[in-house]
């Protein structure tokens, strides 16, 4: 996926032969070793070509060979998350400085003299969005209430089913943008079709949204998992969350779920009680304009709208140049 959206932007892009480690078992790890000695080479293939001034890695194991192949260079990383994954980890161990996203990643690094706070990176399209034209964008009803559902690029099967489930007594509280993600829309789309007339003008399905930013703007309240976006998206456009951390991988997302709740910015809804609680939930926040506001006040003292700007001041600094 990063190849293709890297060369739709005009920028050069070389892939390196990798693979994870962790987990993988007595009988794949041997080639997987194998594939990673082989990164390592066309690492040092590539920075002989490239010769780079300092290095910028923002996790995954794709990124081991890169850094072992790179150690004596300047090195920047990123940790998304709150809680660093195992790659970020080692990482770590190369890197001259580490952006967090969030205060509450200092614990998980030995050297936390090395961290700066940045923040969440955000694109700068989405600001471009006022509410009103987000509304106007989504024919949405300016009077009512929006609620964004949204399970990233694939979707979140569970959460776009608890949706269907409710869809009518949902519909009744509020309009309704739902971002399924591709492996469920036909089901979703079937499902709109058979909307009563007076309900398919309030709710807005589709499998994926190129304009994030009006989906954003235009909401009151958000439903989705609990991804690192949400630690920047949700903050910047003061957007109410209920998050439910996806259940089926590390504890990455339920850590920054309970961030962002004990901070007073989210709710939590556990994936295995979704269905019998969402209703319930998504009616006391959208009936409560007063909680609601109570959030967005929350979300708005974690924003770090120059994000991308601390990070990159870091990396030109290290480069030998003047910071930005």
């Amino acid at each position: 996926m990063e190849e293709e959206l890297v060369k739709r932007e005009g920028i050069a892009f070389r892939s390196i032969p990798a693979a994870g480690v962790h987990g993988v078992g007595l009988r794949a790890l041997p080639g997987n070793l194998a594939k990673l000695a082989r990164g390592v080479v066309e690492s040092r293939r590539i920075l002989r070509e490239f010769k780079p001034d300092v290095l910028f890695f923002t996790g995954g194991f794709v990124a081991a060979p890169m850094a072992l192949a790179g150690r004596n260079i300047p090195t920047v990383l990123y940790v998304p998350d709150i809680e660093p994954g195992l790659a970020l980890k080692f990482l770590s161990n190369f890197a001259d400085v580490v952006t967090v996203t969030a205060p509450s990643s200092k614990k998980y690094f030995s050297r936390p003299e090395r961290l700066t706070v940045s923040g969440y990176p955000l694109r700068a399209d989405l600001s471009n969005w006022s509410r009103e034209q987000a509304t106007q964008h989504f024919g949405l009803d300016a009077a009512k209430p929006t609620l964004l559902v949204t399970g990233g690029s694939k979707g979140a099967r569970s959460i776009n089913m608890a949706v269907l489930n409710h869809l009518e007594e949902i519909l009744a509280l509020a309009q309704v943008i739902h971002l399924t993600g591709s492996l469920d829309w036909p089901v979703v789309e079937k499902a709109a079709q058979a909307l009563p007339a007076q309900l398919q003008s309030q709710y807005h399905a589709m499998p994926y949204s190129h304009e994030m930013g009006a989906a954003l703007a235009a909401a009151d309240l958000v439903l989705s998992r609990a991804g690192a976006s949400s630690l920047g998206e949700y903050p910047f456009f003061g957007l109410p969350a209920v998050l439910v951390p996806y259940p089926y991988a590390w504890r990455y997302q339920k850590v920054n779920a309970d961030y962002l709740a004990e901070k007073n910015a989210a709710v939590i809804l556990q994936d295995e009680v979704l269905e019998d609680k969402l209703l319930p939930v998504l009616k006391d926040l959208l009936m409560n304009e007063n909680k609601r506001e109570a959030m967005r006040a929350a979300l708005k003292k974690l924003s770090n709208p120059n994000a991308a700007k601390v990070i990159a001041s870091q990396l030109v600094e290290l480069a030998g140049e003047q910071p930005l």
